[in-house]
Formats: structure tokens, sequence, C-alpha cells
């Protein structure tokens, strides 16, 4: 157990979740380059539910894939 609280783990998950939010944030500008119009126009100004559901679902999904991914 204190094996795990060593300064190098906390860094490694510190190092991995910047590399996991930077992912994130690309894979979301490809989604919505890849949609027909803006995608955070559509949601937060026109109050667009539906979209708002399915980009959190891709979210999520790709949430899931670089967790498992950084995980190995």
């Amino acid at each position: 157990m204190k094996d795990m609280l060593s300064p190098m783990h906390l860094v490694a998950a510190l190092v991995y979740s910047a590399i996991g939010l930077v992912v994130l944030f690309i894979a979301f500008i490809v989604v919505d380059k890849c949609t027909p119009y803006d995608l955070w126009q559509e949601i937060v100004q026109k109050q667009n539910r539906a979209l708002a559901v399915v980009v959190g679902a891709i979210t999520l999904g790709v949430s899931i894939i670089i967790a498992a991914s950084l995980a190995g």
C-alpha cells in the first residue's frame, strides 16, 4: 500500500490524466468538424437537448476507450 502512495505514482497518474484530457479534447474537435453545424452553438445557444445527449454519449465512449488504453 505504501508503494502506491509514492510521488512517482502520483506524477504518473497526473501525466496520464492530462494526456487523456488532451486526447478527449482532440476527439471532440474531430467530432465537431465532422458535423455540418457548430456543436457548441447548437447545444448551448439553441438548447438542442437531443444533440447534447448524443455528444455526451460520444464523449463517454471516447473516455472509456482512452481510460482502457492508458490503463494498459
